[in-house]
C-alpha cells in the first residue's frame, strides 16, 4: 500500500487509490448479499415481576413487558419492528438461568 501525502497526514490519515481498495476486476471479493439482521433477546427481569425485550436498536433502553402474555407481546413487537423496517430478525427467548429456549429468525 502506497501512502500519498495529505494535509491532514499528521494525523495518520492516508489517501488509498480505489483499486487497492477494491482490487482489480478478476481479483475483486465478493459482498454479501444477506440483509442487516437485527437482535432481539426477550429475558426475564431480576425481581422476576416480568420480561424486559433488549436490542441495540432501541435508544432508550429495554422495554419493560409483564403479564401472563409478556413474552407473546415482547415477541410481537419485535416482530413487528423488524418487519415495519424490512430487516431480518433473530429473536432469542432466555430463560432465568440465562440459556437460550427458543430462536426465531425471520
Amino acid at each position: 500500500m502506497k501512502a500519498m501525502p495529505t494535509e491532514q497526514s499528521g494525523l495518520g490519515l492516508v489517501e488509498i487509490s480505489s483499486d487497492e481498495i477494491l482490487g482489480n476486476a478478476s481479483g475483486r471479493m465478493e459482498m454479501s448479499s444477506t440483509p442487516a439482521q437485527d437482535v432481539y433477546e426477550i429475558r426475564p427481569r431480576k425481581g422476576g415481576d416480568g420480561f424486559d425485550l433488549i436490542s441495540d436498536r432501541f435508544r432508550r433502553g429495554p422495554i419493560w413487558y409483564a403479564g401472563p402474555d409478556a413474552v407473546r407481546n415482547a415477541f410481537a413487537f419485535a416482530k413487528y419492528c423488524s418487519h415495519s423496517c424490512s430487516r431480518w430478525a433473530i429473536i432469542r427467548v432466555f430463560n432465568e438461568s440465562g440459556r437460550v429456549t427458543e430462536t426465531h429468525e425471520q
